[in-house]
C-alpha cells in the first residue's frame, strides 16, 4: 500500500459528503481530540492560527491513525511554503486569496512534483516517510494531493470561469466574511449582494463539477448547505466551542447564583 493514500479525495470523487473543523489553537491537544470525533478532515489554520511548522507537524502526528484528513490552509500562496506543509506530511493546501487562473494554476504547481509542477522533491521528509518506501510517496504524491482555492473578493468572482479550467484545482473554498467584506459590506455575508455572489460561485462552481466547500455556523445551516450541493463543511472549530462552552456555562452559573458572580 502506498504511504500517501488520500480516503477524502476518495470521497469527494464519487460524490460523498465531508464534515470537517478547524484546528485554530496550535495544539496537538485539539488535534488529537477533533480526529478522535470522527471527522473526515481537519484544517490546521497557518494563515490566521498562530502555528508554524513545527506546531503543524506535531499536530498531524497527532492526528495519525485516524480517519481525518490533514489539510493546511496556508498563510499565502508561496510555493516554498507549501513545499514545507506538504513535506510535514500534508494532504492537501487550501490557499487563500486566489484572484485569477494564473494564481490558481501556480497553487497548483506548487503541489506537485515535475513537469506537473514545481515543489522540490526530497525522499527523506515525514511525508515520504523518513526515506523508509519513499517511492510509493512520491510516485503517488501529484494525483492524491488535495488542492482547493478560496473565493474571497470581487476579483476571484468575476474570473472563477478561468479559475475553474485550472488543471489540477480540486475544489473552491468560499470564504464568507472576506467576500462580504471585500464586497463593501463589513462582516456581514447575509447581505443581499453577498448572497448573490455566493449563489453565482455555488452555480459555477457545481457546473464544472468541482468540489464546493464553506464554513457553517449551526447544523441547521449545514443540513442546508449540504442539501445545495456543497461536499465539505467546516461545522466547528476548536477555540470557538471551547469559548463559547465556557460562556455558556458561566452564563449559566451566574444565573443560577447572581451573589456568586
Amino acid at each position: 500500500m502506498p504511504i500517501l493514500e488520500n480516503q477524502l479525495k476518495r470521497k469527494l470523487q464519487t460524490g460523498g459528503r465531508a464534515a470537517g473543523a478547524w484546528l485554530q489553537l496550535a495544539s496537538p491537544f485539539t488535534a488529537e481530540i477533533l480526529s478522535q470525533a470522527g471527522f473526515d478532515y481537519l484544517v490546521i489554520d497557518l494563515e490566521h492560527g498562530p502555528g508554524d511548522i513545527l506546531t503543524l507537524t506535531a499536530q498531524m502526528q497527532a492526528m495519525k491513525g485516524s480517519q481525518a484528513c490533514p489539510i493546511v490552509r496556508a498563510t499565502w500562496n508561496d510555493f516554498v511554503l507549501v513545499k514545507r506543509i506538504l513535506d510535514a506530511g500534508a494532504y492537501g493546501v487550501l490557499f487563500p486569496y486566489i484572484n485569477s487562473a494564473e494564481e490558481a494554476n501556480e497553487a497548483v504547481r506548487a503541489c506537485k512534483y515535475p513537469p506537473e509542477g514545481v515543489r522540490g522533491l526530497a525522499a527523506s521528509p515525514r511525508a515520504a516517510g523518513y526515506g523508509q518506501n519513499s517511492m510509493d510517496y512520491l510516485q503517488y504524491a501529484n494525483a492524491e494531493i488535495f488542492v482547493m482555492t478560496a473565493v474571497e473578493t470581487p476579483e476571484a468572482v468575476s474570473n472563477l470561469d478561468e479559475i475553474l479550467r485550472v488543471e489540477g484545482l480540486d475544489g473552491v473554498f468560499i470564504g464568507p466574511m472576506d467576500l462580504a467584506t471585500s464586497l463593501g459590506h463589513f462582516a456581514a455575508p447575509g447581505h443581499p449582494e453577498v448572497q448573490a455572489a455566493i449563489n453565482r460561485i455555488e452555480e459555477k462552481v457545481l457546473a464544472a463539477g468541482k468540489v464546493l466547500a464553506t464554513i457553517a455556523g449551526s447544523w441547521d445551516q449545514a443540513n442546508l448547505l449540504y442539501e445545495r450541493g456543497y461536499q465539505m463543511l467546516l461545522l466547528m472549530a476548536d477555540g470557538v466551542a471551547l469559548g463559547k462552552l465556557a460562556s455558556e456555562l458561566m452564563s449559566k452559573f451566574r444565573a443560577s447564583y447572581p451573589h456568586d458572580g
